[in-house]
Protein backbone atom coordinates (compact mmCIF):
# COMPACT_ATOMS: atom_id res chain seq x y z
CA UNK A 1 0.00 0.00 0.00
CA UNK A 2 1.44 3.36 -1.28
CA UNK A 3 1.32 6.26 0.90
CA UNK A 4 0.24 8.66 -2.24
CA UNK A 5 -2.85 6.53 -2.94
CA UNK A 6 -3.97 6.63 0.29
CA UNK A 7 -4.71 10.51 1.00
CA UNK A 8 -7.17 10.10 3.89
CA UNK A 9 -8.13 7.01 6.05
CA UNK A 10 -11.27 5.27 4.09
CA UNK A 11 -13.93 5.34 7.15
CA UNK A 12 -15.98 2.41 4.82
CA UNK A 13 -15.08 0.40 1.91
CA UNK A 14 -17.60 2.72 0.31
CA UNK A 15 -15.76 6.17 1.43
CA UNK A 16 -12.16 4.33 0.40
CA UNK A 17 -13.62 3.81 -3.24
CA UNK A 18 -15.26 6.82 -3.88
CA UNK A 19 -12.44 8.76 -2.73
CA UNK A 20 -10.66 7.37 -5.88
CA UNK A 21 -12.95 7.62 -8.49
CA UNK A 22 -14.43 10.72 -9.59
CA UNK A 23 -16.25 10.58 -13.00
CA UNK A 24 -17.40 13.54 -12.12
CA UNK A 25 -14.48 15.14 -13.17
CA UNK A 26 -15.49 13.89 -17.17
CA UNK A 27 -19.17 15.03 -16.97
CA UNK A 28 -18.16 18.28 -15.47
CA UNK A 29 -15.41 19.57 -16.97
CA UNK A 30 -16.81 18.53 -20.68
CA UNK A 31 -14.24 15.80 -21.35
CA UNK A 32 -16.68 13.06 -22.10
CA UNK A 33 -16.86 12.37 -25.86
CA UNK A 34 -20.77 13.59 -26.66
CA UNK A 35 -22.84 10.31 -28.23
CA UNK A 36 -25.81 8.11 -27.99
CA UNK A 37 -26.12 4.52 -26.94
CA UNK A 38 -26.67 2.16 -29.74
CA UNK A 39 -30.21 0.66 -29.57
CA UNK A 40 -30.75 -1.90 -26.51
CA UNK A 41 -27.45 -0.88 -24.88
CA UNK A 42 -29.29 1.18 -22.29
CA UNK A 43 -32.90 1.15 -20.84
CA UNK A 44 -33.40 5.27 -21.04
CA UNK A 45 -36.31 5.02 -19.42
CA UNK A 46 -34.70 3.63 -16.44
CA UNK A 47 -32.20 6.15 -16.60
CA UNK A 48 -34.62 8.81 -16.33
CA UNK A 49 -36.36 7.45 -12.89
CA UNK A 50 -32.74 7.40 -11.93
CA UNK A 51 -32.32 10.78 -13.08
CA UNK A 52 -35.74 12.06 -11.08
CA UNK A 53 -34.33 10.01 -7.75
CA UNK A 54 -30.77 11.60 -8.11
CA UNK A 55 -32.61 15.32 -8.60
CA UNK A 56 -34.66 14.60 -5.53
CA UNK A 57 -31.74 12.72 -3.29
CA UNK A 58 -29.45 16.14 -3.96
CA UNK A 59 -32.31 18.36 -2.85
CA UNK A 60 -32.71 16.64 0.57
CA UNK A 61 -29.32 16.21 0.95
CA UNK A 62 -29.17 20.23 0.75
CA UNK A 63 -32.28 20.60 2.63
CA UNK A 64 -31.00 18.78 5.07
CA UNK A 65 -27.80 20.22 5.61
CA UNK A 66 -29.35 23.78 5.52
CA UNK A 67 -31.73 22.99 8.21
CA UNK A 68 -28.61 21.69 10.50
CA UNK A 69 -27.22 24.86 10.05
CA UNK A 70 -30.01 26.85 10.92
CA UNK A 71 -29.92 24.58 14.73
CA UNK A 72 -26.26 25.51 14.84
CA UNK A 73 -25.73 21.47 14.42
CA UNK A 74 -23.49 20.40 11.61
CA UNK A 75 -24.66 20.18 8.54
CA UNK A 76 -22.29 17.37 7.31
CA UNK A 77 -23.19 14.96 9.65
CA UNK A 78 -26.81 15.88 8.63
CA UNK A 79 -26.06 15.36 4.98
CA UNK A 80 -24.11 12.07 5.68
CA UNK A 81 -27.29 10.64 7.37
CA UNK A 82 -29.83 11.41 4.45
CA UNK A 83 -26.72 9.38 2.10
CA UNK A 84 -26.78 6.58 4.71
CA UNK A 85 -30.47 6.38 4.41
CA UNK A 86 -30.62 6.26 0.44
CA UNK A 87 -28.84 2.96 0.42
CA UNK A 88 -26.79 4.22 -2.23
CA UNK A 89 -23.18 2.54 -1.34
CA UNK A 90 -21.08 5.05 -3.59
CA UNK A 91 -22.90 8.04 -2.13
CA UNK A 92 -20.83 10.01 0.16
CA UNK A 93 -19.93 13.24 2.41
CA UNK A 94 -16.75 14.72 2.90
CA UNK A 95 -15.15 17.75 4.79
CA UNK A 96 -13.49 20.73 2.60
CA UNK A 97 -10.29 19.23 3.89
CA UNK A 98 -10.84 15.50 2.86
CA UNK A 99 -12.35 16.78 -0.45
CA UNK A 100 -9.02 18.92 -1.14
CA UNK A 101 -7.31 16.07 -0.29
CA UNK A 102 -9.13 14.09 -3.28
CA UNK A 103 -8.88 16.70 -6.06
CA UNK A 104 -4.92 16.85 -4.70
CA UNK A 105 -4.62 12.97 -5.88
CA UNK A 106 -6.52 13.14 -8.57
CA UNK A 107 -3.72 16.01 -9.32
CA UNK A 108 -1.06 13.51 -9.25
CA UNK A 109 -0.01 15.34 -6.12
CA UNK A 110 0.22 14.71 -2.36
CA UNK A 111 1.93 16.02 0.73
CA UNK A 112 4.23 13.74 2.59
CA UNK A 113 7.42 12.55 2.87
CA UNK A 114 8.00 9.98 0.08
CA UNK A 115 7.47 6.79 1.77
CA UNK A 116 5.54 3.65 0.42
CA UNK A 117 4.81 1.15 3.48
CA UNK A 118 3.82 -2.08 3.88
CA UNK A 119 3.12 -4.21 7.00
CA UNK A 120 5.31 -7.87 7.76
CA UNK A 121 4.97 -10.65 9.68
CA UNK A 122 3.82 -9.65 13.78
CA UNK A 123 2.53 -6.36 12.49
CA UNK A 124 6.34 -4.68 11.39
CA UNK A 125 5.72 -1.87 9.56
CA UNK A 126 8.27 -1.57 6.52
CA UNK A 127 9.56 0.87 4.14
CA UNK A 128 8.57 -0.91 0.59
CA UNK A 129 9.78 2.29 -1.43
CA UNK A 130 11.61 5.50 -1.44
CA UNK A 131 10.40 8.10 -3.68
CA UNK A 132 13.61 9.51 -5.61
CA UNK A 133 14.05 13.14 -4.66
CA UNK A 134 11.50 12.94 -1.76
CA UNK A 135 12.30 14.17 1.94
CA UNK A 136 12.46 10.45 2.41
CA UNK A 137 15.08 9.98 0.34
CA UNK A 138 17.81 12.49 0.98
CA UNK A 139 17.50 11.71 4.93
CA UNK A 140 19.09 8.34 3.40
CA UNK A 141 15.78 6.27 4.10
CA UNK A 142 15.85 2.87 1.99
CA UNK A 143 13.36 0.11 1.42
CA UNK A 144 13.41 -2.35 4.25
CA UNK A 145 13.96 -0.30 7.28
CA UNK A 146 11.79 -0.74 10.11
CA UNK A 147 8.83 2.44 10.57
CA UNK A 148 9.21 1.95 14.23
CA UNK A 149 7.08 5.56 15.58
CA UNK A 150 6.03 8.28 13.86
CA UNK A 151 5.95 11.23 15.98
CA UNK A 152 6.69 9.03 19.17
CA UNK A 153 3.45 6.85 18.30
CA UNK A 154 4.59 3.10 17.93
CA UNK A 155 3.38 1.97 14.60
CA UNK A 156 3.90 -2.03 15.24
CA UNK A 157 0.28 -3.39 14.91
CA UNK A 158 -1.34 -0.42 12.72
CA UNK A 159 -3.29 -1.28 10.22
CA UNK A 160 -1.31 0.53 7.03
CA UNK A 161 -4.05 3.50 6.12
CA UNK A 162 -3.47 4.93 9.70
CA UNK A 163 0.61 4.89 9.17
CA UNK A 164 0.15 6.47 5.88
CA UNK A 165 -2.21 8.97 7.39
CA UNK A 166 0.26 10.09 10.11
CA UNK A 167 2.88 10.54 7.61
CA UNK A 168 0.53 13.03 5.48
CA UNK A 169 -0.11 14.36 8.94
CA UNK A 170 -3.52 13.74 9.94
CA UNK A 171 -4.11 11.59 12.68
CA UNK A 172 -6.34 8.36 12.21
CA UNK A 173 -10.57 9.91 12.32
CA UNK A 174 -9.53 12.93 12.52
CA UNK A 175 -9.24 13.72 9.09
CA UNK A 176 -12.54 15.11 8.57
CA UNK A 177 -12.44 17.98 11.43
CA UNK A 178 -9.28 19.62 9.33
CA UNK A 179 -7.22 19.40 6.74
CA UNK A 180 -4.01 17.13 6.77
CA UNK A 181 -0.58 19.01 7.77
CA UNK A 182 0.38 21.33 4.51
CA UNK A 183 3.96 21.13 2.80
CA UNK A 184 6.77 22.29 5.09
CA UNK A 185 5.27 20.88 8.63
CA UNK A 186 7.60 18.58 10.92
CA UNK A 187 7.10 14.64 11.34
CA UNK A 188 9.60 12.35 13.42
CA UNK A 189 10.62 9.08 12.56
CA UNK A 190 11.94 6.07 14.86
CA UNK A 191 13.83 3.68 12.23
CA UNK A 192 15.45 0.79 12.22
CA UNK A 193 18.43 -0.85 10.25
CA UNK A 194 20.12 -4.09 10.79
CA UNK A 195 19.32 -4.18 14.15
CA UNK A 196 20.30 0.00 14.81
CA UNK A 197 17.88 2.38 15.55
CA UNK A 198 17.60 6.03 14.78
CA UNK A 199 15.35 9.11 14.67
CA UNK A 200 14.60 11.43 11.66
CA UNK A 201 13.18 14.48 11.37
CA UNK A 202 11.56 15.87 7.79
CA UNK A 203 9.24 17.92 6.54
CA UNK A 204 6.64 17.47 4.46
CA UNK A 205 6.58 18.25 1.08
CA UNK A 206 4.09 18.41 -2.15
CA UNK A 207 5.21 15.65 -4.15
CA UNK A 208 3.85 14.20 -7.50
CA UNK A 209 2.73 10.82 -7.18
CA UNK A 210 3.85 8.27 -9.91
CA UNK A 211 1.24 6.36 -10.92
CA UNK A 212 2.89 4.27 -14.03
CA UNK A 213 6.15 2.08 -13.45
CA UNK A 214 7.64 0.09 -16.58
CA UNK A 215 9.76 -2.72 -16.05
CA UNK A 216 11.16 -4.51 -18.99
CA UNK A 217 12.40 -8.16 -18.38
CA UNK A 218 15.10 -9.18 -21.17
CA UNK A 219 15.13 -12.67 -20.50
CA UNK A 220 11.42 -13.21 -21.64
CA UNK A 221 10.81 -10.31 -23.94
CA UNK A 222 8.08 -8.65 -21.74
CA UNK A 223 7.37 -4.67 -20.75
CA UNK A 224 5.39 -5.01 -17.23
CA UNK A 225 3.75 -1.54 -17.54
CA UNK A 226 2.16 -1.08 -13.65
CA UNK A 227 -0.62 1.46 -13.19
CA UNK A 228 -1.60 2.34 -9.60
CA UNK A 229 -4.13 4.75 -10.34
CA UNK A 230 -5.65 6.83 -12.88
CA UNK A 231 -4.74 10.51 -11.84
CA UNK A 232 -3.79 13.69 -14.06
CA UNK A 233 -1.24 12.64 -16.63
CA UNK A 234 -1.79 8.95 -15.99
CA UNK A 235 -2.74 8.84 -19.81
CA UNK A 236 -0.45 9.78 -21.62
CA UNK A 237 2.15 8.28 -19.03
CA UNK A 238 0.96 5.20 -20.38
CA UNK A 239 1.03 6.09 -23.68
CA UNK A 240 4.43 7.43 -23.26
CA UNK A 241 5.33 3.38 -22.53
CA UNK A 242 3.64 1.83 -24.78
CA UNK A 243 5.83 3.84 -27.63
CA UNK A 244 8.84 2.98 -25.75
CA UNK A 245 8.21 -1.05 -26.03
CA UNK A 246 10.91 -2.74 -28.39
CA UNK A 247 9.42 -4.69 -31.47
CA UNK A 248 8.31 -7.97 -30.81
CA UNK A 249 7.89 -7.69 -27.10
CA UNK A 250 4.63 -8.20 -25.32
CA UNK A 251 2.67 -6.24 -22.78
CA UNK A 252 1.67 -6.90 -19.39
CA UNK A 253 -0.33 -3.88 -18.49
CA UNK A 254 -0.84 -4.60 -14.54
CA UNK A 255 -4.11 -2.96 -12.67
CA UNK A 256 -3.88 -5.03 -9.47
CA UNK A 257 -4.77 -3.02 -6.49
CA UNK A 258 -6.08 0.04 -9.18
CA UNK A 259 -9.03 1.71 -7.35
CA UNK A 260 -9.75 3.99 -10.08
CA UNK A 261 -9.47 8.11 -10.42
CA UNK A 262 -10.19 10.07 -13.63
CA UNK A 263 -12.19 8.34 -16.63
CA UNK A 264 -10.87 10.87 -18.95
CA UNK A 265 -7.41 9.39 -18.14
CA UNK A 266 -8.40 5.66 -18.56
CA UNK A 267 -9.69 6.24 -21.78
CA UNK A 268 -6.22 8.30 -22.56
CA UNK A 269 -5.03 4.79 -21.40
CA UNK A 270 -7.20 2.88 -23.71
CA UNK A 271 -5.95 4.78 -26.59
CA UNK A 272 -2.70 3.29 -26.13
CA UNK A 273 -3.83 0.17 -26.92
CA UNK A 274 -7.00 1.02 -29.52
CA UNK A 275 -6.96 2.88 -32.90
CA UNK A 276 -9.99 4.03 -31.85
CA UNK A 277 -12.97 2.89 -31.62
CA UNK A 278 -15.88 3.01 -28.52
CA UNK A 279 -14.27 2.48 -24.90
CA UNK A 280 -17.21 2.89 -22.81
CA UNK A 281 -21.18 4.30 -22.41
CA UNK A 282 -22.79 6.11 -19.65
CA UNK A 283 -25.76 7.67 -18.17
CA UNK A 284 -25.87 11.06 -16.19
CA UNK A 285 -29.69 12.00 -15.44
CA UNK A 286 -31.38 10.39 -18.18
CA UNK A 287 -28.62 11.43 -21.25
CA UNK A 288 -26.85 8.84 -22.83
CA UNK A 289 -23.59 9.21 -23.49
CA UNK A 290 -20.28 7.33 -25.10
CA UNK A 291 -16.37 7.48 -24.53
CA UNK A 292 -14.15 7.23 -27.58
CA UNK A 293 -10.46 6.33 -27.86
CA UNK A 294 -8.65 7.95 -30.09
CA UNK A 295 -6.90 6.56 -32.74
CA UNK A 296 -2.99 5.21 -33.59
CA UNK A 297 -2.79 3.29 -30.24
CA UNK A 298 -0.82 -0.20 -30.69
CA UNK A 299 -3.57 -2.90 -31.54
CA UNK A 300 -0.78 -5.78 -32.21
CA UNK A 301 1.77 -6.21 -29.57
CA UNK A 302 0.24 -9.36 -27.69
CA UNK A 303 -0.71 -7.79 -24.75
CA UNK A 304 -2.33 -9.31 -21.04
CA UNK A 305 -4.37 -7.33 -18.48
CA UNK A 306 -3.60 -8.53 -14.71
CA UNK A 307 -6.52 -8.16 -12.15
CA UNK A 308 -7.60 -8.37 -8.77
CA UNK A 309 -10.60 -7.82 -6.52
CA UNK A 310 -9.14 -4.60 -6.12
CA UNK A 311 -9.45 -3.55 -9.89
CA UNK A 312 -12.03 -0.87 -9.74
CA UNK A 313 -14.03 1.89 -11.45
CA UNK A 314 -12.00 3.63 -13.90
CA UNK A 315 -9.46 0.59 -13.83
CA UNK A 316 -12.26 -1.69 -14.60
CA UNK A 317 -13.55 0.24 -17.46
CA UNK A 318 -10.55 0.23 -19.08
CA UNK A 319 -10.25 -3.19 -18.50
CA UNK A 320 -13.95 -3.75 -19.72
CA UNK A 321 -12.49 -2.28 -22.93
CA UNK A 322 -9.67 -3.98 -23.82
CA UNK A 323 -11.51 -7.34 -23.32
CA UNK A 324 -14.69 -6.89 -24.98
CA UNK A 325 -12.89 -5.03 -27.71
CA UNK A 326 -10.92 -8.12 -27.89
CA UNK A 327 -7.59 -6.56 -27.56
CA UNK A 328 -6.37 -8.31 -24.54
CA UNK A 329 -6.70 -11.40 -22.64
CA UNK A 330 -7.79 -10.86 -19.13
CA UNK A 331 -6.10 -12.70 -16.10
CA UNK A 332 -6.53 -13.03 -12.62
CA UNK A 333 -9.74 -12.65 -10.18
CA UNK A 334 -12.95 -10.67 -10.43
CA UNK A 335 -12.75 -7.30 -10.39
CA UNK A 336 -14.46 -5.17 -7.31
CA UNK A 337 -17.43 -4.03 -9.01
CA UNK A 338 -17.75 -0.38 -9.09
CA UNK A 339 -19.34 1.26 -12.35
CA UNK A 340 -21.23 4.17 -11.04
CA UNK A 341 -21.29 7.76 -12.25
CA UNK A 342 -20.91 10.32 -8.75
CA UNK A 343 -21.02 14.47 -9.32
CA UNK A 344 -20.36 16.41 -6.28
CA UNK A 345 -22.77 19.11 -4.98
CA UNK A 346 -21.00 21.88 -2.91
CA UNK A 347 -22.69 21.62 0.80
CA UNK A 348 -23.97 25.12 2.59
CA UNK A 349 -21.21 24.36 5.17
CA UNK A 350 -18.56 24.18 2.81
CA UNK A 351 -18.56 20.14 2.74
CA UNK A 352 -19.26 17.51 -0.34
CA UNK A 353 -21.56 15.48 -1.20
CA UNK A 354 -20.56 12.99 -3.65
CA UNK A 355 -23.87 11.69 -5.13
CA UNK A 356 -25.04 8.66 -7.46
CA UNK A 357 -26.13 9.76 -11.39
CA UNK A 358 -26.06 7.15 -13.27
CA UNK A 359 -24.24 4.37 -14.76
CA UNK A 360 -21.37 3.15 -17.11
CA UNK A 361 -21.33 0.07 -19.20
CA UNK A 362 -18.29 -1.97 -21.26
CA UNK A 363 -18.57 -1.52 -25.14
CA UNK A 364 -20.32 -4.95 -25.02
CA UNK A 365 -23.52 -3.06 -22.87
CA UNK A 366 -22.40 -4.92 -19.94
CA UNK A 367 -23.01 -3.27 -16.41
CA UNK A 368 -20.21 -3.67 -14.15
CA UNK A 369 -21.87 -1.84 -11.16
CA UNK A 370 -22.11 -4.50 -8.17
CA UNK A 371 -20.67 -7.60 -10.80
CA UNK A 372 -17.35 -6.60 -12.20
CA UNK A 373 -15.52 -8.38 -14.74
CA UNK A 374 -14.79 -11.63 -15.08
CA UNK A 375 -10.94 -12.72 -16.37
CA UNK A 376 -10.61 -14.52 -19.49
CA UNK A 377 -8.57 -17.10 -16.86
CA UNK A 378 -9.11 -17.00 -13.21
CA UNK A 379 -6.24 -17.44 -11.53
CA UNK A 380 -5.57 -16.94 -7.85
CA UNK A 381 -2.53 -17.84 -7.12
CA UNK A 382 0.54 -17.04 -8.71
CA UNK A 383 -1.31 -14.79 -11.39
CA UNK A 384 1.56 -12.93 -12.73
CA UNK A 385 3.66 -15.90 -13.90
CA UNK A 386 0.56 -17.60 -15.29
CA UNK A 387 0.15 -14.04 -17.06
CA UNK A 388 3.53 -14.02 -18.72
CA UNK A 389 3.11 -18.00 -20.05
CA UNK A 390 0.20 -16.32 -21.61
CA UNK A 391 2.01 -13.72 -23.14
CA UNK A 392 4.23 -16.13 -24.56
CA UNK A 393 1.48 -18.34 -25.83
CA UNK A 394 0.15 -15.19 -27.56
CA UNK A 395 3.23 -14.21 -29.20
CA UNK A 396 5.03 -11.82 -26.97
CA UNK A 397 8.27 -12.59 -25.10
CA UNK A 398 10.51 -15.86 -25.07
Amino acid sequence: MSGPSMFVRPRSIRRGAALTFVFATVVAGGAAAAGSFGAGTANSAGAGTRSAAAADRRSEVAEAAAAAMAEGKSGSEAAEEVVSRSGDRWSAVYSAGEYEGVQLALDGEYVGVGLWVRCRQGGRIEVDRVQPGSPAERAGIAPGDRLRTIDGLRMTGEPVTDVVSRLRGAAPGQAREGRPAGAGTPVRLGLERSGRAWDEKLRRAKLHAETVTTERTAADRATHIKVASFAKGTGDAVRRAVRKVPEGDGILLDLRGNSGGLVTEAVTAASAFLDGGLVATYDVRGEQRALHAKSGGDHRSPLVVLVDGGTMSAAELLTGALQDRGRAVVVGSRTFGKGSVQMPSELPDGSVAELTVGHYRTPAGRGVDGAGIAPDLEVRQGAEERARRVLSGLGGGA
